[in-house]
């Protein structure tokens, strides 16, 4: 297949999407012929920088394929990083391309936007003789289950929260709630101290506080957040940056506590569960949640928006409304990705139906054993297989963990076989590198809110 004037060999292809370019395969063949360095660094918070070195071609008939890749290369980064600055060195013309492209009218003036928000910062690209080196600074937090603890788990329509004492649950709790439906900031307020005394009430004593959240925090402070979707912008920047910290210190004081995203908790639920280290959670369900447990078990304090990294080279791929970019992980890896393949499969779905109600349908012609249906999940598990010979570059993970309303049932058997096959077909090398899992009842008894409640380290 030809993409960008690149020939893309694609074994494997999904059987309701015989036009997906893998973006793995894509640079591999691009790198082929490359010959030109090029340096890349997006830094992040305190001065923490992601860098790296690639090639470009460098030549006027190849100027496409180079803008594309380095396009596709820059927004990876930075939906897995984060980042509010790109450093560019070695070609004027990768730093002409990204200057344009973040602007504030550019192509990817989202991106730029979301970044600045994210950062407090202004986006900047600039252009050096030499990028700075990479620094990171992965946090040690989880895993500590000593004394009196709470875990908090804000999910988009229930909250959970538990009481630990030295590793065992006396007390969790489920609660129904509306968070992305309230405008007040006070009623998000007044859910998590609720929460949190209610857990309290059953501890004699509180040590420490780990919240679990959906949503970007930098220390412990909410920089987005869907749960807080309907606040306006000047409540926001005022109540909603500090409220899970100002929930904690009104409630209990000065305990030590943590505000970690919620998929990052995923995976250390996963990382306890399976008693090992160097897990990437990935949760199908209304959009494509991701979290990262490092080699050393500890926690990156990256981004993980693996929903807006391009997975898909295609010229005509979906579209996700909310960025208007092409290609990108939540269009593959969630509801959206059954919905989208529902009538190439052949399944006609009301428009009346909510994407919650239309995932059921598709759900429950599985569990009949339609062959229709079937070749949904065929089709998501050969876009996963791939990726995830993209994800393992990225982040050297050794288990991948499946989580989310689309891995469940029939379906998420069909998604998971299917993947395993495809990393046998198209990458044998790495198909005994990953190890993957769907949760089990060790994952289940762990639980997000008991794995939030181990974050913080006793003083």
């Amino acid at each position: 297949m030809n993409c960008h004037g690149i020939e893309v060999p694609v074994e494997h292809r999904p059987p309701l999407d015989p036009d997906f370019i893998p973006i793995h395969q894509f640079n591999r063949a691009f790198l082929r012929t490359a010959r030109k360095p090029v340096h890349i660094a997006v830094e992040r918070a305190n001065g923490e920088m992601a860098s790296l070195q690639t090639f470009l071609h460098g030549t006027p008939e190849m100027a496409e394929a180079d803008r594309y890749y380095i396009d596709r290369l820059v927004k990876t980064i930075l939906w897995m990083k984060g980042g509010w600055r790109i450093y560019v060195s070695g070609d004027e013309n990768a730093f002409a391309y990204l200057s344009e492209a973040y602007s504030s009218r550019g192509s990817r003036a989202f991106d730029a936007g979301f970044m600045a928000d994210v950062f407090e910062r202004p986006f900047q690209v600039v252009q050096c003789a030499q990028v700075p080196p990479a620094k990171d600074a992965p946090q040690a937090v989880g895993g500590h289950l000593d004394g009196c603890r709470i875990g908090f788990d804000a999910g988009g329509s229930d909250r959970k929260v538990s009481a630990v004492i030295n590793g065992e649950t006396v007390f969790s709790e489920e609660v129904v709630w509306f968070p992305k439906r309230s405008t007040d900031p006070q009623y998000h307020y007044e859910g998590i101290v609720s929460a949190l005394r209610s857990a309290a009430a059953h501890l004699p004593r509180v040590d420490a506080v780990g919240i679990s959240s959906a949503g970007i925090y930098i220390g412990n402070r909410t920089m987005s957040a869907s749960l807080f979707l309907q606040v306006p912008r000047p409540l926001f920047e005022e109540k909603v940056k500090d409220i899970y910290i100002r929930a904690v210190t009104d409630t209990f004081g000065q305990v030590p506590f943590a505000v970690v995203n919620d998929g990052d908790v995923s995976a250390l639920a996963g990382a306890m569960s399976l008693g090992t280290n160097s897990v990437l959670g990935i949760a199908m369900g209304t959009s494509e949640a991701a979290g990262f447990v490092d080699g050393q078990g500890r926690i990156t304090g990256w981004l993980n928006e693996l929903a807006f990294v391009p997975v898909d080279a295609a010229p005509g791929a979906a579209v996700d409304e909310w960025s208007g970019d092409i290609g990108c992980g939540v269009k593959y890896f969630s509801q959206d990705a059954v919905i989208k393949l529902a009538p190439r499969a052949g399944i006609a779905l009301s428009e009346k139906l909510s994407p919650a109600e239309k995932l059921k349908e598709v759900q429950a012609l599985m569990e009949q054993g339609n062959p229709l249906a079937a070749s949904i999940y065929q089709s998501i598990g050969v876009y996963l297989g791939h990726t995830l010979a993209f994800y393992y570059d990225l982040y050297r993970c050794r288990n991948v963990l499946l989580l989310g309303r689309v891995m469940s049932g029939k379906g998420g058997d069909t998604i998971l076989e299917s993947c395993r096959q495809t990393l046998r077909d198209a990458y044998p090398a790495l198909a005994d590198q990953i190890s993957l899992s769907l949760p089990d009842e060790k994952f289940r008894r762990v639980g997000q809110s008991m794995a939030a409640a181990s974050l913080p380290e006793r003083k």
